[in-house]
């Protein structure tokens, strides 16, 4: 090697190096990498090791053992590269990567599949192969062997009693554990009023639809919201599908109407941002739902085709405020609705690169777990089979897919297309590490 490449490396290992905190270490006089004997591996070591490298001052006796990282008899670059990045924390010398959080450590750990399989929330029936399933048997078991997925969400035909319940989520989680490092989400749709699985099957606390509170304040949205969030936890669920952030401006619409907080767009977004405290004071992460806005639509997007005709200039006036607020507040996820924007791209936008990427990730900012509303509803099954339709969903910047119609489908789907090239691998990289920091985050991921 040049005496200028080796110049050039050795200036770059040390601006590595520069101005960061020295990374001590106990060590005796034999440890490898404290070459000046002072039971510390820090940027002091890395300056004597890089002089010697540059022939400016050589290194003498013990020095040069302790100097010889990788043992191959010789003292040069590679072993400065080793010490540098030992110091930065980067890498351990034994070649071991140091990580800041256990999603760094676990996502580097998991192969394709395991992440693919990390991308989806599915139904235990998706797992199983059974037409309803309330118990967690070996069949499950296998099925999270297969795929070990990010999550599973129950339905009120999953439910019988709070003790089932309870051992139901038990049970599948240590069937998980068994196949996977991540513990699983368990997920239901509790928003209050007439979408509550719990509250109609298991005797939780029961609620007016949201909308009926409109007028009570922030407090009463509050305490709403954390009574139902307190009643999930106690079953085992960790997360929620709720609360919903679309505004019921359109008075023909159907699918959300008094599911809403309210009609008024500013009143949508104060009453949202409380219950969103009150769902992560309550103990399970929350979801704002349906991104962009499915309060203005006159269809229901689980049937067939939703249309908003907003603009785009409408929707940050109006739409667009709840979900600002409830963000601003620290929801965990927001759900993309199957919503076909027909003035902006004429494209359902849990598929589109438009809504999600430019507005909700550019425009809003947002950098936290974006997750497909059902996979299987007519919006967008009817259009697209579950291969297709998983990679459009990734392409648009979607992290969670949601219950795709054919799971085994859709997970190959995934892989041929980083097989192919049209995902990149680290492109999967970056949803999955959202998800894993999301579960790290709420004490999922330990």
């Amino acid at each position: 090697m040049s005496k200028k490449i080796t110049a050039a490396i050795c200036a770059a290992v040390m601006a590595l190096c520069a101005a960061v905190p020295a990374y001590a270490e106990a060590a005796d006089a034999s440890v490898k990498g404290d070459i000046n004997g002072d039971t510390e591996v820090n940027v002091t070591d890395v300056t004597k090791l890089a002089a010697h490298v540059k022939s400016i001052r050589a290194l003498q006796g013990a020095e040069i053992e302790r100097a010889d990282l990788n043992g191959d008899g010789d003292v040069n670059v590679t072993d400065l590269t080793m010490l540098a990045a030992h110091v930065k924390g980067i890498r351990s010398l034994d070649g071991k990567y140091i990580y800041d959080t256990k999603a760094e450590k676990v996502l580097a750990e998991m192969t394709l599949h395991q992440k693919i399989c990390q991308m989806f929330l599915v139904t235990p029936e998706s797992l199983t192969g059974y037409g309803q399933v309330t118990q967690a048997d070996s069949v499950l078991d296998k099925g999270l062997e297969n795929y070990p997925v990010s999550g599973i969400i129950l339905f009120d035909y999953n439910l019988v009693s709070k003790d089932q319940t309870r051992g139901f989520i038990s049970t599948g989680q240590q069937y998980n554990s068994k196949h996977s490092s991540v513990p699983l989400f368990f997920a239901v749709d509790e928003e209050g009023g007439t979408v509550a699985r719990c509250a109609k099957k298991l005797g939780t606390t029961s609620f007016y639809n949201m909308y009926n509170y409109r007028y009570q304040g922030t407090q009463t949205a509050y305490n709403n919201a954390w009574t139902i969030a307190n009643d999930i936890a106690s079953l085992g669920f960790n997360l929620d599908f709720a609360p919903v952030a679309d505004t019921w401006s359109n008075p023909n619409n159907t699918v959300i109407g008094w599911r809403a907080y309210s009609d008024n767009f500013s009143d949508a977004a104060t009453l949202v941002a409380s219950a969103v405290k009150g769902f992560n004071d309550g103990g399970v992460a929350c979801t704002l739902k349906h991104w962009p806005g499915h309060g203005d639509t006159a269809t229901d997007s689980h049937v067939g085709m939703a249309c908003s005709y907003k603009t785009m200039e409408q929707l940050e006036k109006q739409e667009f405020l709840a979900f600002e607020s409830g963000i601003e507040a620290g929801a965990d996820m927001v759900m993309v609705g199957h919503i076909t924007m027909t003035n902006i791209d004429n494209t359902p936008a849990s598929i589109s690169p438009v809504m999600v990427n430019d507005e909700l990730r550019g425009k809003l900012g947002y950098d936290g777990v974006v997750v497909t509303d059902a996979l299987g509803m007519g919006a967008v099954a009817n259009y697209y089979d579950s291969a297709t339709l998983a990679v459009k969903c990734v392409q648009a910047g979607d992290d969670l897919l949601l219950m795709p119609a054919d799971l085994p489908l859709a997970v190959k789907g995934l892989e041929d297309a980083v097989a192919n090239g049209t995902i990149s691998e680290e492109r999967i990289d970056k949803s999955v590490m959202r998800i894993l920091s999301l579960k790290e985050k709420r004490g999922i991921l330990k």
